[in-house]
Order: C-alpha cells, then structure tokens, then sequence
C-alpha cells in the first residue's frame, strides 16, 4: 500500500534539513540534503505506521 504524506522541509543554520509533517504526528526526520532527508522521512514513515498497526491491528491511518 502507498500512503501519500505532505511533508515539510526546512533548512537547518548547521547545513541539515529537517523533515516533519503534519500528516503523521512524530514523523521527524533530519539529513545532509533533500534527497537524503526524504528518504529518512519515508523510512521513519514506514516504521510508524508498522508500529501503529501493531498496537491498533490493520487499520488505515
């Protein structure tokens, strides 16, 4: 299943990029590019819901 999430991207002072959303309530994610930052995002986004269906069963967000 895809799951489609509107994230924000924001440029650090220290060089990173930090990655939240609005969408998906703990989704953080921080890297040395966009590219990078993104693909932490969907990894985290994975784990998320994989945690969430653990605790609640195979429910939709």
């Amino acid at each position: 299943m895809e799951l489609s999430l509107n994230v924000q991207i924001q440029d650090l002072p220290e060089g990173y990029f930090l990655a939240a959303s609005d969408d998906m309530p703990g989704l953080v994610a921080q890297g040395r590019t966009v590219a990078e930052t993104l693909e932490i995002a969907r990894a985290v986004a994975e784990r998320l819901v994989e945690a969430r269906r653990e605790r609640e069963g195979d429910l939709l967000l």
